[in-house]
């Protein structure tokens, strides 16, 4: 394009009665003044192309916004041209279809050569000239800048098109300076989040973290006080693993709230951090391995990645009993992988597929990472077989740019309780960055507005607006199936009801942690139903309460002989031989008891047994 203002001779300006030079000089003046002072886009462009229309005579034009990888342009200014401002249409259509294809500026005697265009034919620009040039930033078009002439009697010249270039090359500088502007104040908003972030991690490191470790030394000293043999030490021991469990789930939760645990650093380092701060806490042997050509990662990617890492050893040191684990982080040509793996006591096929696909919160972990690994359009795998050990894998792909490859997922936030609501923004703004929070509301009126409005991916709500929002939907007539997490602390059978003709997808109680509060969201978001550790548990406990004959009528005689033997402690290879058939069919006898009770492991499932017996037994 031209950097320079090209003054037309004066045969070219012949069928244009134009202004002088000296007013021409006046307005690209100003409109420099203008470059330099404003960022709101939208009023600087209308700015542009009043000058550039106003100094070609004519008095109709456009600028659009190109988003040429995803195959649309948004028609960001339009003056007098059908009134299309703010509307978006496919790369295949109307004049900036043309310009994109081209690449270059096109200039047509009348605008009904254009192949589908959008005004309609009574129109008088529908005969009327337009000049139409592509706007340009780095070898790529960003927009577009078209002008109409007011009849069919005029014809641009290539001075016209020189000068609307020019034009454009503003519309270029304005666009790029606005996006800067934006990018600067998200950064500093970001730097302020990050700043006010660290001084909560250190109250809460201070306050938590010494109320924890006076009470694993009270733990200590009532072990030493207490005589051998008593059955008071097994319940000490007992205390002392869930406590030291709650320093680490502390010290994790806080210290991964946010993407400032990657602040300054890359992937690889931020991942031995974590394995030397594990390794200085737990007598286990932590390696980490990295292979192939690190690519750069946008910050949401690596903050994912270090989270589905994060995820996997803090389950290993919870629950694996492992006296090693390997991390891996494996680059390739079109993708990543990240790998973590033990030498603990693994767990049941079963168990694993209840975690990734079904509303369990036994291993909500996993759950968690799988959600992760599919907002990078990724996948994750896992691998575990009882007293070898586990092996989580997560695939992800890389997109053109290193960023994640979709958009964020839009929430509203609805909660009558002002300390609930905000405490539910603020969760889902620092912990979870593939979340953004549209709104926060406190009335279904304003709910039902909002979501009209901003067009959420789904909905956080309470209890207290759970119902009204099932009746208030069907009463505006909205048809548009939204996932719905519900803050239901003790949910009755009717909430349970309401629940599910809402769409709900997900529930937090008032005790759910940041890590459930950011996994059980991104599940909902991405289809799946997902409780929380303390939810799931109270509707297991409450089902085995209410249920436990009409369950076990479902089982089938086989399978009510493999229970029993599996209540008397008996390994699969010894079930099979008592009952003359394989270990492969007693696992699967296994899995099916495990889905008609909806017991969550092999000891819940000889529990309810028992449980059983003793309601049966006399008293």
């Amino acid at each position: 394009m031209p950097n320079m203002l090209q003054l037309p001779t004066p045969n070219e300006t012949q069928n244009r009665p134009s202004e002088t030079p000296l007013s021409e000089l006046d307005r690209i003046t100003e409109l420099a003044g203008d470059l330099a002072g404003q960022f709101e886009l939208v009023p600087l462009l209308e700015r542009v192309l009043g000058h550039a229309v106003a100094l070609l005579d004519c008095e109709s034009g456009s600028i659009s916004i190109v988003h040429e990888a995803e195959g649309y342009y948004r028609k960001e200014v339009d003056q007098g041209v059908g009134c299309h401002q703010g509307q978006t249409f496919p790369l295949t259509e109307g004049l900036t279809g043309q310009i994109v294809s081209t690449r270059g500026t096109v200039i047509l005697d009348r605008y009904a050569s254009v192949a589908v265009g959008h005004i309609d034919p009574i129109d008088p620009r529908w005969g009327s000239a337009v000049i139409g040039v592509p706007i340009a930033w780095d070898g790529a078009i960003i927009g577009t800048f078209a002008i109409f002439s007011d009849g069919p009697g005029r014809v641009f010249s290539a001075a016209d098109a020189s000068l609307v270039e020019l034009f454009a090359n503003h519309a270029a500088i304005a666009i790029m300076n606005s996006r800067l502007h934006h990018a600067a104040a998200a950064k500093e908003r970001e730097a302020a989040i990050a700043g006010e972030r660290e001084r909560a991690v250190q109250d809460v490191h201070e306050a938590i973290g010494r109320s924890l470790g006076s009470l694993l030394l009270h733990l200590d000293r009532a072990d030493k006080a207490t005589q051998g043999g008593s059955p008071s030490i097994q319940h000490i021991d007992s205390a002392r693993v869930l406590a030291h469990e709650a320093l680490f789930e502390t010290r994790r939760t806080v210290l991964g709230l946010a993407p400032s645990s990657l602040a300054g650093s890359t992937l690889e380092e931020a991942v031995r951090r974590e394995l030397d701060r594990v390794g200085s806490s737990y007598p286990i042997d932590l390696t980490l391995l990295v292979t192939g050509q690190p690519h750069e990662l946008a910050p949401v990617v690596a903050h994912q990645l270090f989270m589905v890492i994060q995820e996997a050893v803090a389950n290993v040191v919870a629950h694996a009993r492992a006296t090693s684990c390997r991390v891996g982080i494996f680059y390739d040509t079109t993708g990543m992988t990240v790998v973590v793996e033990d030498n603990g006591r693994g767990f049941e096929r079963p168990e694993i597929e209840s975690a990734i696909g079904s509303m369990q919160g036994s291993r909500l972990g996993l759950h968690g990472m799988a959600a992760r690994a599919h907002y990078l359009r990724g996948e994750l795998h896992v691998d575990s077989t009882p007293g070898w050990g586990t092996s989580i894998r997560a695939q992800v792909p890389y997109s053109s740019n290193g960023d994640a490859s979709r958009d964020r997922w839009k929430v509203v936030v609805a909660c009558a309780q002002p300390l609930i609501r905000a405490g539910l923004v603020r969760l889902l703004e620092t912990s979870e960055p593939s979340v953004q929070v549209l709104g926060e509301l406190a009335t279904v009126e304003d709910l039902i507005e909002a979501v009209s409005l901003l067009q959420p991916d789904m909905i956080v709500l309470d209890e207290h607006l759970l119902g009204q929002y099932a009746e208030a939907r069907s009463a505006s007539g909205d048809t548009v199936e939204r996932p719905v997490v519900a803050v239901v602390d003790r949910p009755t059978d009717q909430q349970l009801a309401t629940a599910a003709a809402s769409g709900v997808r997900g529930f937090l109680s008032l005790s759910s942690t940041p890590g459930e509060v950011a996994r059980v969201v991104v599940a909902a978001a991405r289809g799946d139903a997902l409780l929380d550790g303390a939810m799931f548990t109270r509707l297991a406990e409450t089902r085995q309460t209410a249920e436990p004959a009409s369950t076990v009528a479902h089982l089938t005689v086989r399978e009510l002989e493999v229970r029993d033997l599996l209540a008397e402690g008996l390994a699969d290879k010894q079930i099979a031989t008592r009952l003359g058939i394989s270990v492969k069919t007693v696992e699967k006898h296994v899995g099916a008891m495990l889905r008609k009770t909806g017991t969550r492991n092999r000891t819940m499932l000889v529990g309810l047994r028992h449980q059983r017996q003793a309601t049966a037994s006399p008293i």
